[in-house]
Order: structure tokens, then sequence, then C-alpha cells
């Protein structure tokens, strides 16, 4: 044992004595957090829209006010005939164009019933739904206001409750998100690619030669990549909560312990791709795009797995990063127990059991 332990000191320092690998180790995901919490967001604030306002009356424009005077619209433009609608989305002016047809403020005032046409521009189709709907709710507000003590008949008011995230913050979603990536990316890779640097550089059958067990020189290889990726759980952690004022509802003591489960199943990913890759460049290769598109297509992060085709939701089963996700999402966000995830945790148990295995019986003692 006191020969295992001198192993792992020797990997401690040739991790160390890395800068890069500890620019990457230590660096990247502080700023990725900070990346994805600041700028990358589905929130939609400040669209730009224009308007084509055929009526000209006080509705219109008190109606257009409203529009620009919300935090999630900013008029660019405005339109004196149709002809310029589509000449405003070929050139990138604006996400939405407001048509208000003639006589609006007489028709609404009247019939108590006028059209208000909103033409977005659905390219991107999940941007366009998002500014229809805010747009939607600031007419209906203004609409409201009109009534006044007026109720219309047989009206249904719906109530909206947003739990757990009632701002709607994105970071509540990536911050768990880049966790995830994180972890699997540093962990399955960094492993891999120390091992396949020892085979490339002939030292591993020195170290294999070694009085200590061929196992034990392996695991010894990853335990500073253990420490160093709890480490990053703890950094992402902190800026998570004092720079994004990301909550921590559940135990911090569980969430670090479903952290700890999921990076030895990065680790053991990375044992397994050691004992396929010849060389440093086929597996940092495999680690990034083998494993980065799973865990961004399957971890449910990104894209709801509800969605998919249902042989794709079979296949996100077998994806480590959906099942850790959901642990973070329900612990940190939710703030639920044990007795909530023990299922999730069982499946990642089982993943690491059967990456280590399959990994140690690759593993080849003789290189030659």
């Amino acid at each position: 044992m006191h020969l295992f332990w001198a192993f792992v000191k020797k990997e401690f320092r040739h991790v160390l004595r890395d800068r890069r690998s500890l620019l990457i180790l230590i660096g990247l995901p502080i700023v990725m957090v900070l990346l994805y919490g600041f700028a990358l967001s589905n929130e939609v604030r400040n669209s730009h829209f224009a308007v084509l306002d055929l009526a000209q009356d006080g509705a219109s424009r008190k109606l257009t006010e409203r529009l620009e005077q919300s935090r999630y619209f900013s008029l660019v433009r405005t339109l004196r005939d149709a002809g310029e609608i589509d000449e405003v989305f070929r050139q990138n002016q604006a996400r939405m164009v407001v048509v208000f047809p003639q006589q609006f403020e007489q028709d609404l005032l009247h019939t108590q019933r006028a059209q208000v046409q909103l033409i977005t521009d659905a390219s991107d189709p999940n941007t366009a739904n998002i500014v229809a709907t805010y747009a939607s709710a600031v007419i209906r507000d203004y609409q409201m206001e009109l009534l006044g003590n007026r109720g219309l008949p047989y009206t249904v008011e719906t109530e909206v409750r947003m739990l757990y995230n009632p701002q709607m913050k994105s970071a509540y979603v990536f911050v768990p998100g880049v966790i995830t990536m994180i972890l699997t990316l540093l962990g399955a890779m960094m492993t891999s690619v120390s091992i396949v640097r020892e085979k490339e550089m002939g030292t591993m059958e020195v170290l294999l030669a070694s009085p200590v067990r061929p196992l034990f020189v392996v695991v010894s290889k990853t335990v500073p990549y253990l420490v160093l990726c709890f480490f990053d759980v703890c950094l992402v952690l902190l800026v998570a909560t004092q720079v994004l004022d990301m909550p921590i509802r559940g135990s911090l003591v569980l969430l670090l312990a479903e952290s700890l489960l999921f990076i030895l199943t990065a680790l053991s990913l990375g044992l397994l791709i050691s004992t396929r890759a010849a060389t440093q460049q086929v597996a940092m290769f495999i680690s990034l795009v083998g494993l980065l598109m799973p865990t961004l297509v399957f971890s449910g992060y990104m894209f709801p797995i509800e969605n998919m085709p249902y042989p794709l939701q079979l296949v996100s089963n077998v994806v480590p990063t959906r099942w850790f996700f959901r642990i973070l999402q329900d612990v940190m966000i939710k703030g639920l127990d044990f007795s909530h995830v023990w299922q999730e945790t069982l499946v990642l148990m089982g993943m690491t059991l059967f990456f280590l295995t399959v990994a140690l019986r690759n593993f080849k003692i003789r290189l030659a």
C-alpha cells in the first residue's frame, strides 16, 4: 500500500507540473459556468421589432409604446406598407413585425374586438415562439386595462405559478448541465490521455514491471483526476451560488456524494477508452467527439428527451449524463432527498461497475 501511495504522489506531481492540464482542469470549468450563466441564455430580451401602423390612431400608438417600454422589445423601424415586411426580415433588422389594421381603435371601442397581427421570423422557431408569447402578454395586459371593471361573460382566468424557478433564470438549467459536461469530458478525457501517454512514451511497461500490482498502477493514475474533478465540482458550485445566485435546496452532502459517484463513472469510462486507443490523439478524439455529442443531445438539458423519437429515448438510457443531470436537478433545484434519486444512483453505480469490468478485461499487462 505504501508503494501505491508513492505512485499516487508521482501522478500528482506530473499533473501539477503540466500547466496546460491545470489550465484545462481549473480554468475551463470557471469559464464555462460564467459563459453559460451570463452570455448563453434562453431568455429573450431587447428583441428588435418593427411596426406597420395602418390605423395611425391613439390605441395603436399607445400599444406600440407599451411594447417598446417593456424590457423584452426594442422598436427599430416603422414601416409604411406591407411590402417592407419581407425586407425587414431579409436584412435581419427585426425578429417581429406588429401590424395594426385600419380603424383599429374604432373596432376596439365599438365592437370590443380588434385584431393585431404578429409576424415573426420562424427561422429560429424557439425564439420566434418566445417573442410572440411575450408580445401577446403585453397586448393582453393592455386589453385588460381597457376593460377596467367591465368583465367579459364566461371569462376563464389563468393563474400561472413557476415552481422552483419563479424568475425563469437560465442558470437553473445551464449550471447542472455544465457540471455534467465538465465532469464527463475532463474525467474521461484526461484519464484516457494520461494512460495512453505512458504507452506512447514506453514508460507503461516500466510501471507494470514494478512491485505494485498492475491494477493499482492504473488506479493510481486516476486518483489525481478524481481529486481535481471533485475540486472542480466544489469550485463550480461556489461560483454558481455566489455569482449566479443559484440555490442548493437539497443536501449538500448528498449532492457532493452523487458528484463523486459520477466522477468515478467518468473515470471508469476514461479507463475503457484508454484500453482501445493507441495514441493520445485517438483517445482525445474519442473523448471529445464520442462523449460531447451524447452529453449535449441525450442528457436532457439542451433538448427535452420526451420530444425525441422513441428509439432515441431508448438510446438516452445508456448515456450516464442523463441520469446525473436528473440527480442534479432534483437535489439542487427541487431540494429532494435520496429517496427520490436512489434509482438514478443505482443506474450510475451499475454503469461504473460495467465500464470498470470491461476496461480491466481489455487492459493488457504486456504491451509488446
